[in-house]
C-alpha cells in the first residue's frame, strides 16, 4: 500500500490491514513510537515488542537489560533488510518516482522484497 507523505504510521498500519493478517500469538515488533498498537494487539491476542524505554531516573533490572539487549539483537536484522531495500535506486530515501509508476509501487516493492530474499543470507 503506497502512501504519500501526509501519513501518519498509525493511519499506514490502520489502513493496510496488517492487523488483519496476524494470528493470535504472534508478536509484533515496532519502534517506541508505535505504543498505540499496543492495544490493538492484545485484542487480537498479539504482543507488542519495542525496546524499553530508556528513563535516566531509574535503574534497569539485569532483566530488563537482557530483554533490552535481545531486541536490539533482533533490529539489527530489520535494519540490515532495511538497508537492503534501500539499495534499489527507486526506493532509496527520498527518491523521486514518476507519477506514472506510482500506480506500481506496491509491485516494485514486492520484487525488490523478493530479490533480498533470493540473496546471500543477511545471518551467517
Amino acid at each position: 500500500m503506497g502512501c504519500g507523505g501526509r501519513i501518519t504510521d498509525k493511519m499506514i498500519v490502520e489502513e493496510s490491514g496488517f492487523l488483519d493478517l496476524l494470528k493470535p500469538g504472534f508478536h509484533v515488533m515496532a519502534d517506541r513510537g508505535f505504543k498505540h498498537l499496543e492495544e490493538q494487539l492484545q485484542a487480537r491476542g498479539n504482543t507488542l515488542v519495542r525496546p524499553p524505554f530508556a528513563l535516566s531516573s531509574k535503574k534497569c533490572t539485569k532483566e530488563e537489560v537482557k530483554e533490552a539487549k535481545r531486541i536490539a539483537s533482533l533490529r539489527i536484522h530489520v535494519e540490515r533488510v532495511i538497508s537492503r531495500v534501500r539499495e534499489y535506486a527507486i526506493l532509496k530515501p527520498h527518491a523521486r518516482i514518476h507519477s506514472k509508476l506510482i500506480k506500481y509501487l506496491d509491485l516494485i516493492v514486492y520484487i525488490v522484497c523478493g530479490l533480498i530474499n533470493i540473496q546471500n543470507y543477511l545471518v551467517k
